[in-house]
């Protein structure tokens, strides 16, 4: 039996059983091991049932793939070689595993025969992911006598897993030499697949799974609580989850406090500043209950709340994690948001605290005063809304300009989110951002940090494919500001928390054919603007600020609202 035919055999099996459990996307980084795999992904997009990327660095093509399955709402897998390849996909898993992505991982690898004996490019690749993944499947070399529908009914159970409990399976796959010669015709009608021929020629799966009955059922003592003094925390969401949120709260005279990633429109904006205020932060710790819907909330001053606060805590969130850091005693619906809201109706009745709203309004006009009008850091943030495309999407990246956004921008119901604040980290945001784009084939507005830039510069050249306008606004604040936020000596601070760069991006635009801006005032980047959605191409603009400027704004606006008198 050729080894390099029964090698494709064996991968035609593995991936007719991932198209078929939702993937359509297959994101592929080059290498020889990983042939196979790679020859049969090629072949499903050339019979149009699956679309193949493909990028020269794995730790980018891993936040790529991420950015897909964000927008795509559906499983994506990406193919690797052996070796450090494969382990520069971890940041990505556990982004993925924290934020509840769907990707499928596989890893080819040497046979096991070449592990640990000086061979080369063999590394120790089963279970390398540790607990990030919610199914790890370490398959054998292929060999005859393991049945195909062994190997589909193997794959299905992980891809079952990963519906119950949305995140990373890994699939590891031996794979001996040769690699390659395999003709089609051999793989085609080879005796191994002859019986699961049925099953390949009709598009099913498996094992059909019966979907779960889950009704969301009424709280016992619903009655008695919506009478009471609440306050609804509204975190990271899917756009289909924050519907009704707004009106519910509206409705109940309840205080609602909304994160930017929630999707929510505020009804009482720049909660992260107003909530800074203290005589206001203890009269809602009055509240007699606090309901949690989603979580990873930007807002410090949320997160202060939340920890401070000891009465009636209510979490609702689809998932079956944990996501209450503070760990309060709970009651915990496993549900939907908006199925929890058609089984809760609300209680119209009139606001409990109206503080709250008088020192948002006030915080409109002040935010207003202290940003100004120059294009800047904190402007930026404030009037974001400007730059916006109809039927967009909006990446935000980590570090100091996600908190500007949070705290000062107020954005209409249901414009798409999107953020990586699973880890919160700065690598591979650039990748994700394109990712999106591509997944989603819309317009698509990044906002990522200068240090985050420069960390995943080799994605820059992902978005050469875009087909759509798409902005890459790149924040240059000359290094990590988000360090001014630390009560750290400044020299210290400068060498070892801030790192200044001196740079600037446009010679890097053009390494990567990219269209390049430098505006300096609010005309010229609309004029920029303009132009750049006229595009179905990326193009770089970079806002170059002062270094301390955007920080300095965020740290007086909450100094300056926490001593506020309410009613001045």
């Amino acid at each position: 039996m050729s080894v390099s035919v029964f090698n494709r055999c064996w991968s035609k099996v593995i991936l007719e059983t991932l198209v078929r459990q939702g993937v359509s996307h297959f994101c592929i980084a080059p290498g020889s091991r990983s042939t196979p795999l790679t020859l049969e992904a090629v072949r499903l997009q050339n019979a149009s049932r699956a679309t193949c990327h493909s990028h020269f660095d794995e730790r980018g093509l891993g936040f790529f793939a991420l950015g897909i399955a964000k927008s795509t709402q559906a499983p994506v897998a990406v193919i690797v070689t052996s070796g450090t390849a494969a382990a520069n996909l971890y940041p990505a898993i556990i982004e993925a595993r924290q934020t509840g992505v769907n990707l499928v991982i596989l890893t080819a690898d040497r046979p096991p025969e070449l592990w640990e004996c000086g061979a080369n490019q063999a590394i120790m690749q089963q279970n390398m992911f540790a607990d990030y993944p919610v199914a790890s499947v370490n398959l054998p070399k292929p060999q005859a006598y393991y049945a195909a529908k062994w190997l589909i009914s193997t794959l299905e159970q992980a891809c079952y897993k990963q519906k119950q409990q949305p995140g990373v399976v890994h699939i590891n796959v031996p794979f001996a030499e040769p690699l390659y010669n395999a003709q089609e015709q051999e793989i085609d009608g080879h005796p191994w697949l002859m019986p699961i021929q049925r099953w390949l020629s009709q598009p099913k799966n498996w094992v059909d799974h019966q979907p779960l009955q889950q009704e969301v059922l009424m709280h016992e003592n619903w009655d008695t609580w919506r009478t009471k003094r609440g306050v609804i925390v509204a975190g990271q969401l899917t756009p289909e989850q924050a519907m009704g949120i707004n009106s519910w709260a509206n409705t109940m005279g309840w205080i609602l406090l909304t994160d930017i990633q929630s999707g929510v429109e505020p009804l009482m904006p720049y909660v992260d500043i107003w909530l800074a205020n203290q005589t206001v932060k203890q009269k809602l710790l009055q509240a007699d209950i606090v309901i949690q819907f989603g979580s990873r909330f930007i807002s410090k001053r949320i997160n202060q709340f939340l920890a401070e606060f000891q009465g009636e805590f209510w979490v609702v969130e689809q998932s079956q994690n944990a996501v209450d850091p503070n760990h309060h005693t709970q009651t915990r619906f496993n549900a939907k948001a908006h199925h929890w809201l058609r089984a809760h109706p609300p209680l119209r009745q009139k606001p409990w605290l109206l503080e709250p709203l008088a020192l948002s309004k006030f915080c409109a006009t002040f935010i207003e005063q202290q940003v100004g009008g120059n294009l800047n850091e904190a402007s930026l943030a404030h009037h974001i809304e400007r730059v916006l495309p109809y039927n967009g999407i909006l990446f935000l990246g980590n570090s100091l300009f996600v908190r500007l956004v949070d705290a000062l921008t107020k954005l209409p119901e249901g414009y798409p989110i999107y953020t990586n604040r699973g880890a919160s980290g700065i690598d591979g945001l650039l990748a994700t951002a394109a990712g999106i784009g591509i997944g989603a084939d819309q317009p698509v507005v990044a906002m990522i940090g200068d240090t985050s830039t420069l960390y995943d510069l080799n994605s820059l050249a992902l978005f050469k494919n875009v087909t759509q306008p798409t902005i890459i606004f790149v924040i240059n604040n000359n290094g990590g500001a988000i360090f001014d936020m630390l009560p750290v000596d400044e020299e210290v601070k400068e060498q070892f928390y801030r790192l200044p760069h001196n740079g600037d991006f446009s010679q890097v635009a053009a390494m990567f054919g990219l269209k390049y801006a430098l505006p300096y005032t609010w005309a010229d980047l609309s004029s920029v603007l303009k132009q750049a959605y006229t595009r179905r191409r990326a193009t770089l603009i970079e806002i170059k600020t002062n270094p301390s400027d955007g920080s300095a704004t965020y740290k007086r606006l909450i100094e300056q609202i926490s001593h506020a008198v309410i009613g001045e």
